[in-house]
């Protein structure tokens, strides 16, 4: 009848800090059989491995997720404060759309005679940039009155991404979504 017993690795505890090769938890090293088998088979002999040194162990980079507040721009920098009436439009078998943003006195029109001109449409978030050039400004009596921005959807894909600023968008700025 055959019997399984234990064989003993050195002990991590004891030996890693000696160990240049040394992972915590784990220990490289010779078998130590402090039980005798009847088992009678080859010894094995362990190759030195590739594992990282132990200071690349405890010095490892940890990934940092940044937060970004969303953010509508006009001009790269600068923070449109005018929150939009936004307008959504859907094909009905929902492969592209196209959102209409309608800002009241935005006010890119205070700075942009210190910053500089409106350059596009930005939509800004932890994502990324989702961006549009089709911008339109409105005057009345010769003075800025208004801005009408779109973004085109193509994809279902786009739309997605789009939806996702815009509930992120709206967390932040209070707004609601109105069915009409």
């Amino acid at each position: 009848m055959a019997a399984l017993q234990s064989l003993a690795f050195s002990s991590p505890v004891s030996h890693c800090s000696h160990h240049p090769r040394c992972v915590p938890g784990l220990s490289i090293g010779t078998l130590h059989s402090s039980v005798s088998s009847s088992f009678n088979g080859q010894s094995l002999h362990l190759p030195h491995s590739n594992l990282p040194k132990r200071s690349q162990i405890h010095n490892t980079h940890r990934l940092s997720v940044m937060m970004v507040k969303p953010t509508i721009q006009f001009i790269q920098g600068t923070d449109e404060q005018t929150i939009p009436d936004v307008k959504l439009t859907k094909s009905r078998d929902g492969t592209n759309g196209m959102a209409t943003f309608t800002f009241t006195e935005p006010s890119v029109f205070d700075s942009s005679s210190v910053v500089g001109d409106i350059t596009g449409f930005y939509m800004i978030d932890e994502e990324g940039v989702l961006q549009s050039v089709d911008v339109n400004a409105r005057f009345v009596n010769g003075k800025p009155a208004g801005i009408e921005a779109k973004y085109v959807m193509r994809t279902p894909r786009d739309w997605d991404r789009f939806m996702r600023f815009m509930e992120r968008y709206a967390n932040a700025n209070g707004l609601s979504f109105v069915k009409k």
